[in-house]
Protein backbone atom coordinates (compact mmCIF):
# COMPACT_ATOMS: atom_id res chain seq x y z
CA UNK A 1 0.00 0.00 0.00
CA UNK A 2 2.42 2.41 1.02
CA UNK A 3 4.73 1.50 -2.14
CA UNK A 4 1.64 2.40 -4.77
CA UNK A 5 1.18 5.51 -2.19
CA UNK A 6 4.87 6.60 -3.54
CA UNK A 7 4.38 5.92 -6.67
CA UNK A 8 0.69 7.82 -7.37
CA UNK A 9 3.30 10.79 -5.60
CA UNK A 10 5.74 10.38 -8.03
CA UNK A 11 3.54 10.34 -11.01
CA UNK A 12 1.18 13.11 -10.15
CA UNK A 13 4.76 15.09 -9.33
CA UNK A 14 5.76 14.10 -12.45
CA UNK A 15 2.97 15.10 -14.26
CA UNK A 16 2.75 18.69 -12.70
CA UNK A 17 6.50 19.28 -13.61
CA UNK A 18 5.78 18.45 -17.35
CA UNK A 19 2.66 20.37 -17.41
CA UNK A 20 4.57 23.27 -16.17
CA UNK A 21 7.39 22.74 -18.33
CA UNK A 22 5.02 23.12 -21.31
CA UNK A 23 3.57 26.01 -19.93
CA UNK A 24 6.64 27.98 -19.80
CA UNK A 25 7.91 27.03 -23.30
CA UNK A 26 4.74 27.90 -24.96
CA UNK A 27 4.16 31.24 -23.11
CA UNK A 28 8.28 32.59 -22.48
CA UNK A 29 10.62 29.83 -24.54
CA UNK A 30 8.60 30.03 -28.03
CA UNK A 31 7.48 33.91 -27.58
CA UNK A 32 10.95 34.96 -27.14
CA UNK A 33 13.72 35.12 -29.95
CA UNK A 34 16.71 34.59 -27.65
CA UNK A 35 17.56 33.12 -23.76
CA UNK A 36 17.25 36.25 -21.43
CA UNK A 37 15.13 38.06 -19.09
CA UNK A 38 12.14 37.20 -20.54
CA UNK A 39 12.38 33.66 -20.22
CA UNK A 40 14.14 33.15 -16.70
CA UNK A 41 11.25 36.12 -15.33
CA UNK A 42 8.50 33.15 -16.44
CA UNK A 43 10.78 30.46 -14.99
CA UNK A 44 10.73 32.41 -11.41
CA UNK A 45 6.83 33.11 -12.41
CA UNK A 46 5.73 29.82 -12.90
CA UNK A 47 8.16 28.23 -10.26
CA UNK A 48 7.04 30.90 -7.39
CA UNK A 49 3.49 30.52 -8.20
CA UNK A 50 3.33 26.97 -7.20
CA UNK A 51 5.90 27.47 -4.15
CA UNK A 52 2.79 30.09 -3.11
CA UNK A 53 0.02 27.78 -3.97
CA UNK A 54 1.68 24.50 -2.19
CA UNK A 55 2.75 26.98 0.87
CA UNK A 56 -0.96 28.45 1.17
CA UNK A 57 -2.22 24.21 1.16
CA UNK A 58 0.21 23.17 3.86
CA UNK A 59 -0.24 26.50 5.86
CA UNK A 60 -4.26 26.01 6.29
CA UNK A 61 -4.19 22.10 7.07
CA UNK A 62 -1.26 22.74 9.50
CA UNK A 63 -2.66 25.55 11.19
CA UNK A 64 0.30 28.02 10.82
CA UNK A 65 -0.46 31.10 12.06
CA UNK A 66 -3.14 33.05 10.60
CA UNK A 67 -1.15 36.06 9.22
CA UNK A 68 0.53 33.71 7.43
CA UNK A 69 -2.49 31.72 5.82
CA UNK A 70 -3.52 34.92 5.11
CA UNK A 71 -0.72 36.05 3.26
CA UNK A 72 -0.13 32.95 1.36
CA UNK A 73 -3.86 32.18 0.17
CA UNK A 74 -4.75 35.52 -2.18
CA UNK A 75 -1.52 34.67 -4.20
CA UNK A 76 -1.83 31.06 -3.85
CA UNK A 77 -4.90 29.83 -4.48
CA UNK A 78 -5.23 32.36 -7.76
CA UNK A 79 -2.45 31.20 -9.20
CA UNK A 80 -4.02 27.45 -9.13
CA UNK A 81 -7.07 28.80 -10.77
CA UNK A 82 -5.07 30.76 -13.19
CA UNK A 83 -2.33 28.02 -14.12
CA UNK A 84 -5.25 25.76 -14.92
CA UNK A 85 -7.01 28.07 -17.19
CA UNK A 86 -3.36 28.98 -19.02
CA UNK A 87 -2.34 25.26 -19.46
CA UNK A 88 -6.02 24.83 -21.38
CA UNK A 89 -5.21 28.03 -23.33
CA UNK A 90 -2.29 26.88 -24.46
CA UNK A 91 -3.64 23.24 -25.14
CA UNK A 92 -6.76 24.82 -27.43
CA UNK A 93 -3.84 27.03 -29.08
CA UNK A 94 -2.24 24.10 -30.34
CA UNK A 95 -4.89 23.22 -32.61
CA UNK A 96 -5.45 27.23 -33.79
CA UNK A 97 -1.22 27.49 -34.53
CA UNK A 98 -1.49 25.26 -38.00
CA UNK A 99 -4.18 27.77 -39.00
CA UNK A 100 -2.76 30.75 -38.32
CA UNK A 101 0.30 29.68 -39.48
CA UNK A 102 -0.90 28.61 -43.08
CA UNK A 103 -2.94 31.94 -43.51
CA UNK A 104 0.38 33.89 -43.08
CA UNK A 105 2.26 31.68 -45.76
CA UNK A 106 -0.66 32.49 -48.02
CA UNK A 107 -0.62 36.08 -47.54
CA UNK A 108 3.23 36.06 -47.66
CA UNK A 109 2.88 33.55 -51.41
CA UNK A 110 0.59 36.08 -52.93
CA UNK A 111 2.73 39.20 -51.77
CA UNK A 112 5.65 37.20 -53.41
CA UNK A 113 3.52 36.60 -56.75
CA UNK A 114 5.14 39.08 -59.84
CA UNK A 115 2.41 41.78 -60.93
CA UNK A 116 0.72 41.18 -64.24
CA UNK A 117 1.17 44.63 -65.44
CA UNK A 118 4.22 45.42 -67.08
CA UNK A 119 6.34 48.57 -65.39
CA UNK A 120 6.86 51.42 -67.58
CA UNK A 121 10.06 52.07 -69.61
CA UNK A 122 12.42 54.50 -67.87
CA UNK A 123 12.03 57.67 -69.80
CA UNK A 124 15.65 58.90 -70.57
CA UNK A 125 17.10 62.32 -69.01
CA UNK A 126 18.69 65.02 -70.01
CA UNK A 127 22.44 64.48 -68.82
CA UNK A 128 23.27 67.92 -66.84
CA UNK A 129 25.94 68.07 -64.58
CA UNK A 130 26.56 66.27 -61.95
CA UNK A 131 27.33 67.88 -58.33
CA UNK A 132 30.45 66.94 -56.36
CA UNK A 133 29.27 63.72 -54.95
CA UNK A 134 28.68 63.52 -50.90
CA UNK A 135 28.42 60.68 -48.52
CA UNK A 136 24.49 59.78 -48.32
CA UNK A 137 23.36 60.42 -44.77
CA UNK A 138 24.05 57.62 -42.04
CA UNK A 139 20.46 55.23 -41.33
CA UNK A 140 20.67 52.95 -38.77
CA UNK A 141 20.38 49.38 -39.77
CA UNK A 142 16.32 47.84 -40.43
CA UNK A 143 14.94 46.14 -37.43
CA UNK A 144 14.33 42.23 -38.72
CA UNK A 145 10.67 41.10 -38.34
CA UNK A 146 9.95 38.04 -36.01
CA UNK A 147 9.85 35.07 -38.03
CA UNK A 148 6.34 33.61 -38.97
CA UNK A 149 7.21 31.00 -36.05
CA UNK A 150 7.82 33.18 -33.48
CA UNK A 151 5.24 35.83 -34.51
CA UNK A 152 2.24 32.61 -34.43
CA UNK A 153 3.86 32.29 -31.03
CA UNK A 154 3.53 35.59 -29.75
CA UNK A 155 -0.18 35.70 -30.84
CA UNK A 156 -1.11 32.27 -29.60
CA UNK A 157 0.54 32.66 -26.46
CA UNK A 158 -0.81 35.90 -25.59
CA UNK A 159 -4.19 35.29 -26.34
CA UNK A 160 -4.52 32.40 -23.86
CA UNK A 161 -2.88 34.68 -20.80
CA UNK A 162 -5.35 37.40 -21.80
CA UNK A 163 -8.33 34.41 -22.00
CA UNK A 164 -6.93 33.09 -18.32
CA UNK A 165 -6.42 36.27 -16.78
CA UNK A 166 -10.09 37.12 -17.78
CA UNK A 167 -11.53 34.27 -16.79
CA UNK A 168 -10.54 34.02 -13.49
CA UNK A 169 -10.93 37.63 -12.71
CA UNK A 170 -14.61 37.62 -13.66
CA UNK A 171 -14.51 33.83 -12.28
CA UNK A 172 -12.79 35.92 -8.75
CA UNK A 173 -15.46 38.36 -8.65
CA UNK A 174 -18.78 36.63 -8.88
CA UNK A 175 -17.80 34.95 -6.06
CA UNK A 176 -16.93 37.74 -3.74
CA UNK A 177 -19.86 39.90 -4.59
CA UNK A 178 -22.12 36.76 -2.95
CA UNK A 179 -24.04 34.47 -3.90
CA UNK A 180 -27.11 34.83 -5.84
CA UNK A 181 -30.79 33.59 -4.55
CA UNK A 182 -31.70 30.00 -6.61
CA UNK A 183 -35.83 29.54 -5.68
CA UNK A 184 -36.54 25.80 -6.09
CA UNK A 185 -40.38 24.32 -5.87
CA UNK A 186 -40.05 20.27 -4.33
CA UNK A 187 -43.47 18.80 -3.94
CA UNK A 188 -43.63 16.47 -0.83
CA UNK A 189 -46.65 13.75 -1.02
CA UNK A 190 -46.82 13.83 2.51
CA UNK A 191 -46.62 17.32 3.15
CA UNK A 192 -50.23 18.71 4.76
CA UNK A 193 -51.86 21.19 3.24
CA UNK A 194 -51.18 23.73 5.85
CA UNK A 195 -47.47 23.57 5.24
CA UNK A 196 -47.69 23.97 1.00
CA UNK A 197 -45.97 27.53 0.56
CA UNK A 198 -43.02 26.60 3.44
CA UNK A 199 -39.48 28.58 2.33
CA UNK A 200 -36.10 26.49 3.63
CA UNK A 201 -33.22 28.29 2.98
CA UNK A 202 -30.50 26.14 1.85
CA UNK A 203 -27.18 27.64 2.30
CA UNK A 204 -23.86 25.22 2.08
CA UNK A 205 -20.01 25.50 1.71
CA UNK A 206 -19.13 28.99 2.59
CA UNK A 207 -16.01 28.25 3.64
CA UNK A 208 -14.67 31.07 5.79
CA UNK A 209 -11.06 31.22 5.47
CA UNK A 210 -8.06 33.14 5.01
CA UNK A 211 -9.85 34.71 2.14
CA UNK A 212 -13.39 34.79 2.54
CA UNK A 213 -14.25 36.46 5.77
CA UNK A 214 -16.35 38.60 8.06
CA UNK A 215 -17.41 40.89 5.07
CA UNK A 216 -18.43 38.01 3.29
CA UNK A 217 -20.42 36.43 5.89
CA UNK A 218 -22.06 38.91 6.47
CA UNK A 219 -23.29 39.21 2.76
CA UNK A 220 -24.51 35.45 2.98
CA UNK A 221 -26.05 36.85 6.10
CA UNK A 222 -27.85 39.35 4.34
CA UNK A 223 -29.04 37.51 1.32
CA UNK A 224 -30.38 34.79 3.35
CA UNK A 225 -32.61 37.45 5.60
CA UNK A 226 -34.16 39.08 2.83
CA UNK A 227 -35.66 35.72 0.93
CA UNK A 228 -37.86 35.63 4.92
CA UNK A 229 -37.37 32.17 4.63
CA UNK A 230 -39.48 30.10 7.70
CA UNK A 231 -36.25 27.93 8.56
CA UNK A 232 -32.57 28.67 7.67
CA UNK A 233 -30.24 24.83 6.41
CA UNK A 234 -26.81 25.45 6.92
CA UNK A 235 -25.70 22.18 5.55
CA UNK A 236 -21.95 21.49 5.96
CA UNK A 237 -18.32 23.43 5.59
CA UNK A 238 -19.04 26.61 6.82
CA UNK A 239 -15.08 26.82 7.69
CA UNK A 240 -11.86 26.79 6.87
CA UNK A 241 -10.28 27.18 10.15
CA UNK A 242 -10.26 26.74 13.62
CA UNK A 243 -12.83 29.26 16.15
CA UNK A 244 -10.14 31.15 17.59
CA UNK A 245 -9.09 32.06 13.90
CA UNK A 246 -12.09 32.31 12.58
CA UNK A 247 -14.82 33.01 15.03
CA UNK A 248 -14.84 36.86 14.16
CA UNK A 249 -15.45 35.96 10.34
CA UNK A 250 -18.64 33.68 12.09
CA UNK A 251 -19.75 36.36 13.97
CA UNK A 252 -22.49 37.52 11.15
CA UNK A 253 -24.37 34.43 11.31
CA UNK A 254 -26.01 35.68 15.41
CA UNK A 255 -28.10 37.89 12.57
CA UNK A 256 -30.25 35.13 10.95
CA UNK A 257 -33.64 35.05 11.10
CA UNK A 258 -36.31 32.80 10.37
CA UNK A 259 -39.68 31.89 11.35
CA UNK A 260 -38.37 28.62 12.73
CA UNK A 261 -34.98 28.86 13.54
CA UNK A 262 -31.07 28.02 12.02
CA UNK A 263 -30.04 24.73 12.13
CA UNK A 264 -26.46 23.22 10.99
CA UNK A 265 -25.14 19.91 10.45
CA UNK A 266 -21.37 19.73 9.56
CA UNK A 267 -19.43 19.28 6.77
CA UNK A 268 -16.11 16.82 5.47
CA UNK A 269 -13.91 20.64 6.50
CA UNK A 270 -15.71 20.94 9.74
CA UNK A 271 -13.86 17.71 10.47
CA UNK A 272 -10.67 19.37 9.26
CA UNK A 273 -10.74 22.04 11.37
CA UNK A 274 -12.28 21.35 14.92
CA UNK A 275 -15.98 19.93 14.28
CA UNK A 276 -16.44 19.81 18.25
CA UNK A 277 -15.57 23.17 18.84
CA UNK A 278 -17.17 24.44 15.54
CA UNK A 279 -20.69 22.89 16.72
CA UNK A 280 -20.28 24.97 20.30
CA UNK A 281 -19.76 27.83 18.28
CA UNK A 282 -22.59 27.71 15.99
CA UNK A 283 -24.87 26.88 19.05
CA UNK A 284 -23.73 30.15 20.81
CA UNK A 285 -24.44 31.95 17.36
CA UNK A 286 -27.89 30.63 17.81
CA UNK A 287 -27.53 27.97 15.33
CA UNK A 288 -29.54 24.58 16.30
CA UNK A 289 -26.65 21.75 15.19
CA UNK A 290 -28.64 18.38 14.24
CA UNK A 291 -26.17 15.79 15.07
CA UNK A 292 -27.61 12.94 14.38
CA UNK A 293 -30.95 14.09 15.52
CA UNK A 294 -34.40 15.06 14.68
CA UNK A 295 -36.69 18.02 15.14
CA UNK A 296 -40.15 17.43 15.00
CA UNK A 297 -41.53 20.70 13.35
CA UNK A 298 -45.08 21.43 13.30
CA UNK A 299 -45.90 19.69 9.62
CA UNK A 300 -42.60 17.52 9.19
CA UNK A 301 -39.81 15.92 10.57
CA UNK A 302 -36.35 18.03 10.27
CA UNK A 303 -33.35 15.24 10.85
CA UNK A 304 -29.81 16.07 10.84
CA UNK A 305 -26.89 13.19 10.18
CA UNK A 306 -23.06 14.18 10.37
CA UNK A 307 -20.58 14.41 7.05
CA UNK A 308 -18.92 10.74 6.51
CA UNK A 309 -15.56 12.37 7.68
CA UNK A 310 -16.39 12.34 11.05
CA UNK A 311 -16.30 8.48 11.04
CA UNK A 312 -12.45 8.65 11.70
CA UNK A 313 -13.21 10.04 14.77
CA UNK A 314 -15.96 7.79 15.50
CA UNK A 315 -18.39 10.47 14.99
CA UNK A 316 -19.52 9.49 11.30
CA UNK A 317 -23.38 9.47 10.29
CA UNK A 318 -26.07 7.42 12.32
CA UNK A 319 -29.31 7.64 9.91
CA UNK A 320 -30.86 4.86 13.07
CA UNK A 321 -30.52 7.25 15.59
CA UNK A 322 -31.41 10.61 13.90
CA UNK A 323 -34.13 8.19 11.69
CA UNK A 324 -35.20 5.03 13.38
CA UNK A 325 -38.21 5.93 15.42
CA UNK A 326 -39.75 8.28 13.19
CA UNK A 327 -43.23 8.53 12.20
CA UNK A 328 -43.14 7.35 8.74
CA UNK A 329 -46.83 8.83 8.18
CA UNK A 330 -45.25 12.62 8.52
CA UNK A 331 -43.06 13.90 6.08
CA UNK A 332 -39.67 14.35 6.37
CA UNK A 333 -36.91 16.71 5.16
CA UNK A 334 -32.63 15.53 6.25
CA UNK A 335 -29.98 17.48 5.93
CA UNK A 336 -26.79 16.30 5.03
CA UNK A 337 -23.53 17.60 3.74
CA UNK A 338 -22.86 14.99 1.42
CA UNK A 339 -25.03 13.83 -2.04
CA UNK A 340 -23.32 10.65 -1.39
CA UNK A 341 -25.74 10.32 1.73
CA UNK A 342 -28.62 9.56 -0.61
CA UNK A 343 -28.32 5.90 -0.05
CA UNK A 344 -29.03 5.77 3.31
CA UNK A 345 -31.72 8.27 3.57
CA UNK A 346 -33.37 6.33 0.27
CA UNK A 347 -33.96 3.51 2.55
CA UNK A 348 -34.96 5.41 5.81
CA UNK A 349 -37.87 6.62 3.72
CA UNK A 350 -36.72 10.31 3.85
CA UNK A 351 -38.42 12.33 1.67
CA UNK A 352 -36.08 15.06 0.72
CA UNK A 353 -32.13 15.25 1.14
CA UNK A 354 -30.73 18.51 1.22
CA UNK A 355 -26.90 18.70 0.45
CA UNK A 356 -23.96 20.69 -1.17
CA UNK A 357 -20.42 19.49 -1.36
CA UNK A 358 -19.82 19.39 -4.40
CA UNK A 359 -19.51 22.99 -5.15
CA UNK A 360 -20.94 22.30 -8.76
CA UNK A 361 -17.81 21.49 -10.06
CA UNK A 362 -16.38 24.93 -9.33
CA UNK A 363 -14.14 25.62 -12.05
CA UNK A 364 -14.95 24.22 -15.12
CA UNK A 365 -13.81 21.22 -16.56
CA UNK A 366 -14.20 20.09 -12.67
CA UNK A 367 -17.97 19.70 -12.76
CA UNK A 368 -17.05 16.32 -14.79
CA UNK A 369 -14.67 15.21 -11.92
CA UNK A 370 -17.37 15.87 -9.52
CA UNK A 371 -20.52 14.71 -11.33
CA UNK A 372 -18.82 11.13 -11.80
CA UNK A 373 -18.01 11.36 -7.94
CA UNK A 374 -21.57 12.38 -6.63
CA UNK A 375 -25.11 10.89 -8.00
CA UNK A 376 -26.39 14.70 -8.01
CA UNK A 377 -24.11 17.41 -9.51
CA UNK A 378 -26.15 20.18 -8.42
CA UNK A 379 -30.16 20.75 -8.42
CA UNK A 380 -32.81 19.02 -8.25
CA UNK A 381 -33.36 14.93 -8.90
CA UNK A 382 -34.89 12.21 -8.11
CA UNK A 383 -33.69 8.82 -6.47
CA UNK A 384 -36.41 6.26 -5.54
CA UNK A 385 -39.22 7.49 -3.66
CA UNK A 386 -36.83 9.95 -2.48
CA UNK A 387 -35.76 13.49 -3.61
CA UNK A 388 -32.05 14.88 -3.80
CA UNK A 389 -31.65 18.68 -3.87
CA UNK A 390 -27.69 19.66 -4.56
CA UNK A 391 -26.69 23.55 -3.66
CA UNK A 392 -23.64 24.80 -5.48
CA UNK A 393 -22.92 26.52 -2.28
CA UNK A 394 -22.12 29.99 -1.43
CA UNK A 395 -18.73 30.57 -1.56
CA UNK A 396 -15.55 28.73 -2.73
CA UNK A 397 -12.68 26.32 -1.25
CA UNK A 398 -9.14 27.19 -2.29
CA UNK A 399 -9.22 29.52 -5.07
CA UNK A 400 -12.35 32.37 -4.64
CA UNK A 401 -13.32 31.56 -8.43
CA UNK A 402 -15.84 30.05 -9.49
CA UNK A 403 -16.14 29.03 -13.75
CA UNK A 404 -19.27 27.69 -15.31
CA UNK A 405 -20.75 26.72 -11.58
CA UNK A 406 -21.95 30.22 -10.19
CA UNK A 407 -22.85 30.24 -6.35
CA UNK A 408 -26.16 30.15 -4.70
CA UNK A 409 -28.19 30.27 -1.81
CA UNK A 410 -31.58 28.31 -2.71
CA UNK A 411 -34.76 28.91 -1.24
CA UNK A 412 -36.91 25.53 -1.31
CA UNK A 413 -40.87 26.41 -1.48
CA UNK A 414 -42.08 22.72 -0.15
CA UNK A 415 -45.76 22.09 -2.25
CA UNK A 416 -48.66 20.33 -0.68
CA UNK A 417 -50.00 17.72 -3.50
CA UNK A 418 -53.02 18.00 -1.05
CA UNK A 419 -53.29 22.08 -2.09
Amino acid sequence: MALLVVLFVLLALAVLVAANWYLWRRLFRDTTARPGLVRRGGAVLIGGGWVLAVGALVAERAGAPFWLQRTLAWPGFLWLALSIYLLLGVVVGEAVRPVLRRVLERRAARAAEPSAVPEPEPVPVPAKAKPEAQDPPASPPPVPAPSRRLFVSRVVGGAAAAAAVGTVGYGTYGVLRGPGVKRVTVPLAKLPRAAHGYRIAVVSDIHLGPVLGRGFAQKVVDTINSTQPDLIAVVGDLVDGSVKDLGPAAAPLAGLKARHGSYFVTGNHEYFSGAEQWVEEVRRLGLLPLENARAELPWFDLAGVNDIAGESEGLGPDFTRALGDRDPARACVLLAHQPVQIHDAVRHGVDLQLSGHTHGGQLWPGNLIAAAANPTLAGLERHGDTQLYVTRGAGAWGPPTRVGAPSDITVIELASRRA
